[in-house]
Parts: C-alpha cells; structure tokens; sequence
C-alpha cells in the first residue's frame, strides 16, 4: 500500500515510518496538518494515518477539507491520545474511518489499514471500470479491450481488475500478491507468470500491452485510446 502519516511526533512519525516501510509498504509523512492535507490532495495514497493534534491544522479539519472540499475517499485512521466517546464521534463525523487511541501497537495499525484499504477495494471495484481502451465489468467478471473480448483466468482478471481502480499508479509486487492471492508469494514466479498471460490476451486482443513493467517497482496500466 502506498501510505501516508500525518503526526507531528517525531518519535511516533518514525516508528510508523520504519515498521510500515520494512513492511513492504511505500510510505510518506508530514509533521502538520497543511503540509499534510496537500500530500493527501496531490498523492495517490491507499490510507492516510491522521494524528488529531496537530499544528497549523488540527485531524479534525484536515478530514473534514479532505472529504468536503477535496472530495477524497481515501481511509482515514484517525490516531489520538484522547479517549472519549465525544472525541471519537467528532473524528467519524468529520469523514475518518477508524480510529486508535495511543499508545498502540505498530501491527495494529497495520492491520487496521489492511482491513481498510480492502474495504475500499471492493467498493470501488463493484461498479464498472472503465480506462481509456479497457474496460471490467465486476457483476459478469467480462473484459472489453478496444471493443474485443478477452477470456482471462481468474488470477489474471483479479490482477487486471486491480490495476484498473488506480491507472497509472505504479502497484508493487507485495500489494498484487496480497490482493490477488491474500498474502506476499514465496518467490516472484507466481505473479510474473500471471502477468505475461494478462498481458499476452490483451495484446493479442488489442493490438498492444497497456500494462508496463517499471522496473525494481512494479506494475502499472497505462491506459490511452478512450480516456
């Protein structure tokens, strides 16, 4: 997943920073709510951990902004000190999607974010997907590509369908595996050989390979045509 920490902590900023990148995941922060609301804005992230006291602007506002003025769906784990009913209610209203009291440990915050994160998968990928030449119906499990369809087995479907709620946002190794399959595979192979039938079924139906291999990163669906 591709996170960002908003907490002006240094300690705790760090110790989320560290555990969740030697996690697998790609991780950026900031230290107040201004600068973090614009990485939130101008990012492409799957969850944002957002501390509630924070300088320049408090959590309760930056989700409030993020959700009301900038329309952005992106799951919220609001993180606090203050434990009281009031507090947590105040934190949902605003738009946040779970909330953690400190202190907390490091592989619940992960796993929380997880749960969110797929949370918001399958929202969006239960309605049509739709990227320049390409396009999944979920409910029929059909690919359309340059007004051809393309017979896909399911593995391949589950990693086209991936790619195509984010195009042109590079998904590592880890994040395909774990949503395809539920978990990081033992050795490349798995994905690798997935990858070269999706990507050999839509070039002989289109005509070209929309899905580009960036190179030590991952994978990503570089749509044109209909977009």
């Amino acid at each position: 997943m591709r996170i960002l920490i908003i907490e002006d902590d240094p300690a705790i900023a760090a110790n989320l920073y560290d555990f969740l990148e030697a996690q697998g995941h790609v991780v950026d922060a900031a230290a107040d709510g201004v600068t973090g609301l614009h990485l939130a804005v101008t990012g492409q992230f799957d969850a944002i951990v957002l501390d509630l006291g924070l300088p320049g602007m408090d959590g309760v506002t930056v989700c409030r902004k993020l959700r009301d003025d900038a329309h952005d769906d992106t799951p919220v784990l609001m993180l606090t000190a203050r434990d009281t009913l009031d507090d947590k209610l105040e934190g949902f209203a605003r738009g946040a999607d779970d909330y953690l009291v400190k202190p907390f440990a490091l592989k619940e915050v992960e796993a929380r974010l997880t749960a969110l994160h797929k949370r918001r998968a399958g929202r969006v990928t239960s309605r049509a997907l739709a990227a320049g030449d390409l396009t999944f119906d979920p409910a029929s499990l059909t690919t359309c590509f340059r007004g051809k369809d393309v017979r896909l087995p399911p593995k391949c479907i589950r990693l086209l369908q991936v790619l195509m709620t984010q195009p042109n946002r590079v998904f590592s190794r880890q994040e395909l595996e774990t949503e395809v399959w539920g978990q990081e595979q033992e050795t490349s192979d798995t994905l690798r050989s997935h990858m070269h039938v999706l990507r050999r079924e839509l070039a002989q139906a289109g005509g070209y390979d929309p899905i580009e291999n960036v190179h030590g990163l991952g994978y990503r669906l570089v749509p044109r045509g209909g977009d």
